[in-house]
């Protein structure tokens, strides 16, 4: 199954963290590659690997078989990635952003012209709590002023309409 880099790495980042786009780059495409082939290929130490790979399985977002060496005697775990699972743990994070930016334009509109906020930019308040502070910053001291929010209403609508259209 084909995926894009973007779905591969936004799901890894979110889920796992940063320091897994190398290990996921790397295995994308693969099939049962051992955890020191990862780790010298990636030139990433074995144990921050392992670590990586098994946050990675916690998600379910890699896999592992594990075979016994028989030389050594030890156990090598050989590892791939669950595409799938990038793909629905990707379209629920992209759900949760339009529900938290829903949300978000929902109070938007519900304190339309009863905003206000710092020139300084301290903070942003509802009238009611404008009001309670007698108009005045906790941050700064200075006096607030009423915002218009109209261009963050249709700036959230616009980042709504693109993930929607990207889900």
């Amino acid at each position: 199954m084909r995926i894009k880099k973007e779905i591969l790495e936004t799901t890894a980042v979110h889920y796992v963290g940063e320091e897994t786009i190398p290990i996921i780059n790397y295995l994308k495409g693969k099939e049962d590659i051992s955890e020191f082939t990862v780790a010298d290929d990636t030139k990433i130490e074995i144990h921050l690997v392992r670590n990586i790979l098994y946050r990675l399985n916690g998600h379910n977002l890699a896999k592992y078989i594990r075979k016994k060496d028989r030389i050594k005697g030890w156990y090598i775990s050989y590892w791939s990635l669950n595409i799938k699972r990038f793909v629905e743990l990707y379209d629920k994070y992209q759900e949760e952003k339009v529900s938290k930016l829903k949300d978000k334009l929902k109070k938007e509109q519900d304190s339309i012209d009863g905003l206000f906020i710092c020139p300084n930019l301290c903070s942003r308040v509802s009238f009611d709590r404008a009001m309670e502070l007698e108009f005045k910053c906790t941050e700064c001291g200075r006096l607030l002023n009423q915002q218009n929010n109209t261009r963050t209403i249709e700036h959230l609508k616009e980042m709504i309409e693109a993930l929607e259209v990207a889900v």
